[in-house]
Formats: C-alpha cells, structure tokens, sequence
C-alpha cells in the first residue's frame, strides 16, 4: 500500500504523516451510486469490520464456540444495505503478496503484539477505554474468516474474484477495463495501479463517533484519478514514484527526510528517475519496487456474474453455524429479496416503456 499522500475525512491512511489539501475529493451520495458496479477490496473492507465491530470492552464478536463473527455481522448488515441502494458489487480478494512485502507484514505482526500487550494491561486495570482502543490494533484476518467471508458474499449472490497477488491492482484492473464504475478501497494504491475512481468510505457506517463522544453524519466520497492527476500536474509514472519515495509497503518510510510535499517536487524537477534518486541516495533499490508495481500479476479472464440470493446458504452460516439471531437474518433477507424484485421490476417496464 502506497502511503496515502491525500486528505481523507475517516481514515488516516499515512502512518504519521499529516499531509491534507493536495488533492481534490469529490463529495457524493449514495444516489450517485445507484445502479452502479462497483469492485470491492475484500482485505480492507474485512480488516475495517474486525476493527469497528466489537464488544464495549474491545472483544470482537464470537458465537458460543469462539468462532470470531464480526466479519460476517459486517458482510450481511453492510453490504446488504448498500446492495438495497441498488449498487452492484463485486468482492476481490488478495492473493499472494509479492516478496518485498514480508517486512512489511512482520513489522505489522509486531505492532499487534504490542497492542495486545497494551490493552491486556488495560484490562486488568478494569479501563475499558483504553482496552478498546488496543483491541481494535490487534486485528487478524485469518484462513478461515477469508473462506467463511467468500462463502457468505458468494451466497448473497455477489461475485467473488481471486487475485493472484495483491486485490487493489486486480480491482483497478477491472475498473479500468470499464467492467464497474469504481473501486472501494482506502487504499490509494488503487489509483496508482491505474483505477479511474475510488471510493474510500463505502463500507463504512454513515455516523462517525467523535472523540467528544458524539456522532457527526459522513457521506461517501470519490477520488478520481484524472483530477488526482491534473491536480499535482504528473502523470501516473510520477505518481508512482511519488509513492516510492514517500513510502509503499515495499520500502517503509520511503527515503528518510523526504515528506509528501517534497516529494511532489521533485517528481516534478527530474525527468529522469535515476537522476532523481541518485540525487535522494535512498537505502534500498527503487527499480525492484516500481518493478513489483508495474508487474504486478493479474488475471485478465476474470467473470463478473450476479446471482440471486442462496436463503438456504445464508441462513445456514449465519444462523445454524454461527448462531445469528434467525428472525434478523429472516428480515434482513426479506428486505433484500424485496429491493431485488423491485428493481427488477422497474427495469422491466422501463424495458416496456421503451417497446412501446
């Protein structure tokens, strides 16, 4: 994940770097979105639900077994309800990180470690606060939650895509062949790979808890990679190794002493790449990470089909599985179901309408 270099209202995406204003964001609503196709990042959309869903003290949420469920609460209560706004969605996966990432996915481990260590101790101090604060850093998405969450999108009747390496540049793949309208990630490396449009905050609930303890109303919105572009006054190959030098999952911290703005500046003074780091002396090797970016691996023959919902299947994860309140499930799926006719019958007699 290139470290995000552009101001984002819910996530702070940089790791410590406060860098707002540089590029444009498009406020939208969700009727902007209805009847478009929009690809999905399942990693972050998951890691957001393990992160977000959780008990008072900080505990995900687990059936009678100490199965982890939260994911699965956030797959049916969320996506659900954007699929009844009449969006159509697709859910790509992550495959296996390229080689360079292995760092990257240790320093994370430790900074869990941590955490867990961290909100233990606020446990036992009885601080529920403090305890939820390090719960929600010590998130893992584990084998089995990624096959039970493809399972349950697959039974929704959503399409389920398995990238052979990292999901963002698959889902901007696909958005750039033109196969949905935009990708949801809050990942900007989404627009780095080459998506048109991205849409940072889609699964995220419409109230934000302040740290006063209130709540304000957010609104989805959308970066675009043609006024990201324009904006900055580069192209994406400088986009790219703008990226590089503020810091990527391949080379955390980018080159020392060198901020965003910085960095825009001097994509913007050296043509030439190799002049440019030559200039910047950077502690590790530039072209094997533009490298890993520019190759990385996709599957070209990808099918988007849209199903219709599998009851039976839902009902059995949620319900007999994982001991989901039945007549929830039952009235979440009947509003589902009923959306779904609607619309189908709307375009029927637009259909009609337009015989005539």
């Amino acid at each position: 994940m290139v470290r995000n270099i552009f101001k984002s209202t819910y996530l702070d995406f940089i790791m410590g770097i406060k860098f707002t204003g540089l590029v444009p964001r498009k406020e939208i609503s969700f009727d902007d979105l209805k009847g478009k196709k929009i690809v999905i990042d399942a990693s972050n959309m998951l890691y957001q639900f393990l992160s977000s869903i959780r008990q008072q003290d900080g505990t995900l949420l687990m059936d009678s077994e100490g199965n982890v469920t939260s994911h699965l609460m956030g797959i049916f209560s969320r996506l659900t309800n954007l699929m009844n706004r009449d969006m159509k969605l697709a859910v790509v996966f992550d495959g296996k990180p390229p080689l360079l990432k292995l760092k990257e996915q240790e320093e994370r481990e430790h900074r869990k470690r941590v955490a867990e260590v961290k909100m233990q101790q606020a446990l036992e101090e009885e601080d529920k606060e403090e305890a939820y604060k390090y719960a929600k850093q010590t998130s893992r998405l584990t084998r089995i939650m990624v096959d039970e969450s493809k399972e349950l999108i697959s039974a929704l009747g959503m399409p389920v895509i398995q990238a052979p390496s990292e999901a963002e540049a698959q889902a901007a793949f696909i958005c750039e062949k033109g196969d949905v309208w935009a990708v949801a990630s809050s990942d900007m490396d989404c627009l780095v790979y080459g998506a048109p449009r991205m849409i940072p905050n889609l699964t995220l609930s419409q109230k934000r808890k302040l740290p006063s303890g209130g709540y304000i109303i957010t609104a989805p919105e959308m970066f675009e990679l043609k006024d990201v572009l324009n904006t900055l006054g580069i192209n994406k190959d400088q986009l790219l190794v703008l990226g590089i030098l503020v810091g990527t999952d391949y080379n955390i911290g980018g080159v020392k002493g060198i901020g965003p703005k910085t960095a825009l500046k001097l994509v913007k003074q050296y043509k030439d790449f190799d002049e440019l780091f030559e200039q910047v002396k950077p502690d590790f090797n530039w072209k094997e990470i533009y490298a890993v970016f520019k190759s990385m691996p996709i599957m070209k023959n990808y099918q988007l089909k849209w199903k219709d919902i599998d009851v039976g299947k839902v009902k059995e994860i949620l319900v007999e599985r994982h001991e989901f309140n039945e007549e929830r499930v039952e009235n979440g799926l009947k509003k589902l179901q009923k959306e779904a006719n609607e619309t189908k019958k709307k375009k029927s007699q637009k259909g009609l309408g337009e015989f005539f």
